[in-house]
């Protein structure tokens, strides 16, 4: 799922999620990492003044937004983002090296 800052923009972060499962990730601008803030996701989706600004997209379009966002970084692949998830047990904020 991209986001943006204004429904007019370009995409400005972008949140990988498991809603079956409660979990997700999203690029931390600050860190400069993939982190897991299921609950900051949840608010920016839930949040009724965000309902225009952000759509879910396939992994191929997230692949293309994801190196747009992290300055030529590149998304997590399954396996790592699984990983990520499966490490969070705790609901701490990780990024996908913490994971492996």
């Amino acid at each position: 799922m991209l986001y943006r800052l204004d429904e007019r923009l370009a995409p400005a972060g972008l949140f990988v999620m498991d809603v079956g499962l409660g979990q997700a990730i999203l690029w931390d601008h600050r860190s400069r990492v993939w982190a897991y803030d299921p609950d900051l996701v949840a608010r920016f989706v839930n949040g009724h003044r965000n309902f225009d600004r952000y759509e879910t997209v396939d992994r191929s379009a997230a692949e293309g937004v994801a190196e747009i966002v992290t300055s030529g970084g590149s998304l997590p692949d399954e396996e790592a983002i699984r990983a990520i998830f499966t490490a969070a047990g705790g609901g701490s904020p990780r990024s996908p090296s913490d994971a492996r």
